[in-house]
């Protein structure tokens, strides 16, 4: 391998600077460089680098997975006090904590049918231990459990 040189003294021709260059031949003692880390040390670092990124992609995982199971049941379709799912209360006429107000030929059966109609008889029980008694007058206000 050789190197060029550029010598100091230039000269004119016509309008043009003419630099006159000249092959250098490389000393044979020259080691030819070496720049970064040997080729060893760059797998070994390549190696390491899959691994963190792997235990990072493994622990994102694992932090998502606990983030999902410690969101609340009742968003993934779990039961209301009254024993309905929730998709099923948000339709429903009477929701849990609604204050009702007793009409005229309501019964605890027909309003715990309007709280849960999939399932009126856990809503019932509920109604009468919020009451205390299984009999409604019009005019009276409950509490929707």
């Amino acid at each position: 391998m050789a190197a060029v040189d550029v010598l100091e003294s230039d000269f004119l021709e016509g309008s043009r600077v003419l630099v006159p260059l000249r092959l250098v031949p490389n000393p044979p003692d020259v080691q030819p460089l070496q720049c970064g880390p040997s080729l060893r040390q760059r797998r070994a670092a390549r190696v390491r680098r899959l691994r963190r990124r792997r235990r990072a992609l493994a622990t994102s995982v694992l932090v998502g997975a606990l983030t999902v199971l410690a969101v609340p049941g009742h968003v993934f379709g779990a039961t209301t006090g009254a024993g309905l799912s929730s998709d099923l209360a948000s339709a429903s006429v009477l929701a849990s904590g609604m204050d009702y107000i007793v009409q005229p030929g309501d019964t605890i059966n027909s309003i715990a049918r309007n709280v849960n109609p999939t399932s009126p008889l856990a809503a019932r029980k509920l109604l009468i231990d919020e009451l205390g008694s299984s009999v409604v007058v019009p005019g009276e206000h409950v509490l929707i459990p």
